[in-house]
């Protein structure tokens, strides 16, 4: 049992990472209805100034990650600002290009700066800390404090945005957005800020998802970004523009991952080694057959 409520709290931690990482992404596509490819960059170049910040040039955590939070914030923006905007109108293919151009343009600018070493990431804590519940020599469940800290967060991230979505004049503006765009333009909204925020937003999240992506991974490099893709099952099984979808969908990821991972050496000789590792993509598969916008995705009405 006790094996069992170690892998559900292991799972949830990860869960909780992937729902960051998916968040960022629905935010932009709820904003704009562009699913932006570079969000796993956005992860890199946040852990990677974060880490250099403390390592590199002396600085505190809490500097580093404010010096972060700023690059990545920073980046959104401007790619919003004078990129994006000359998009609109544009196809669709042509916007997920470019995208997928500022991701390489991203990772490509991490590797010139910083080299493709392995790097240790910036933690306000030891790796081995936390407590135990339990008898430690027999069994027991280890309460990470890196897991742990990364479940506050997480909780933290979504009350800040529920506020944010519900009691803010630009959150208000965001929602009115992401349900009618012209709508939203016909009461006097700026939708070209409401963009330039949520892309904002988006690149602060990924900023806090990179530093514990790479705390739990104990070491970490240019091919942290890649990370992004796991998230993408949490995204899609979530519904891609439901904010409470992604944090559902991201934890549902990670326990089932955690949960197969720490049962499929019983069953190795049927499912293989590494069968967790598809595991959210058959879990997807399943969800979108019952509910093919996702558990809380709107459905798209047409009218014809």
């Amino acid at each position: 049992m006790a094996f069992f409520i170690q892998l559900c709290f292991n799972g949830i931690a990860l869960g909780c990472i992937y729902a960051l990482i998916a968040l960022g992404f629905t935010i932009i596509f709820k904003a704009s209805e562009v699913i932006n490819f570079a969000q796993g960059e956005f992860l890199l170049v946040g852990a990677y100034i974060v880490s250099a910040g403390v390592f590199d040039w002396g600085l505190g955590f809490v500097p580093a990650v404010l010096l972060g939070l700023a690059a990545t914030i920073l980046i959104g923006i401007l790619f919003e600002r004078f990129v994006l905007r000359r998009m609109i109108g544009r196809p669709v293919f042509s916007i997920l290009m470019i995208t997928i151009g500022l991701d390489i343009v991203l990772r490509t600018g991490v590797i010139v700066k910083w080299g493709d070493a392995i790097r240790a990431p910036a933690s306000p804590f030891q790796f081995s800390s936390g407590f135990d519940v339990g008898n430690v020599h027999a069994d027991h469940v280890h309460f990470g404090a890196s897991e742990l800290w990364i479940i506050a967060v997480t909780i933290a991230v979504c009350v800040l945005l529920f506020i944010f979505f519900r009691f803010t004049k630009y959150g208000l503006a965001m929602r009115a957005t992401s349900l009618d765009q012209e709508a939203a333009l016909a009461i006097g909204i700026n939708i070209r800020s409401v963009y330039a925020l949520a892309w904002g937003i988006a690149g602060a999240i990924a900023t806090i998802g990179g530093i514990f992506l790479a705390i739990q991974s104990g070491a970490f490099d240019s091919t942290l970004g890649q990370t992004a893709l796991l998230a993408f099952p949490a995204l899609i099984l979530g519904g891609l523009d439901s904010v409470v979808g992604a944090v559902v969908g991201g934890i549902l990821i990670g326990l089932t991952q955690d949960i197969t991972a720490g049962y499929e050496s019983h069953f190795a000789n049927v499912l293989g080694a590494g069968f967790h590792g598809i595991t959210p993509y058959i879990l997807m598969i399943i969800i979108l057959f019952i509910r093919p916008y996702g558990l809380f995705g709107t459905r798209k009405v047409e009218r014809v």
